[in-house]
């Protein structure tokens, strides 16, 4: 599936460590079921960590990866190496290493689905995972 990203980079560090008790992180404009035409912005919520681009080791922060038309975080074959090897990077994990809230997916018409899910300095996900609700949507034509 091809997909272009042109995303807002924001950089910059955000507080982190205890923002809330729980981390979540959840998309702020889109929601489960709706009808949407592609170019599809997606904007990244979170709330109880900060976000820091890839490489920036910092307590209670992470970046974006999105999981597009997979299984939910969790059920995924490849999801328990990402503890170890970190998020994979391809059509099905897409990766905002440069702190960027977010970005603008070209979709082709059909049902769709994204779940975000916060990964750390070297993109392996929080333990305990912080992810957002799988937003199931369509893109008409």
């Amino acid at each position: 599936m091809k997909h272009l990203l042109l995303a807002a980079a924001t950089s910059l560090i955000l507080a982190g460590p205890a923002l809330a008790e729980d981390p979540v992180a959840y998309v702020v404009n889109i929601e489960d079921g709706a009808n949407v035409t592609s170019p599809v912005t997606v904007v990244f919520g979170l709330r109880g960590k900060g976000v820091a681009p890839a490489g920036v080791e910092k307590d209670g922060t992470g970046h974006h990866h999105i999981l597009l038309n997979r299984a939910p975080f969790g059920e995924g074959p490849e999801d328990a190496e990402m503890s170890e090897f970190g998020i994979p990077a391809d059509d099905n994990h897409i990766h905002f290493g440069g702190g960027q809230t977010e970005a603008t997916l070209e979709l082709e018409p059909g049902q769709h689905s994204i779940q975000l899910v916060l990964g750390d300095h070297n993109h392996k996900p929080h333990d305990p995972p912080v992810v957002s609700k799988v937003v199931t949507f369509t893109v008409t034509d």
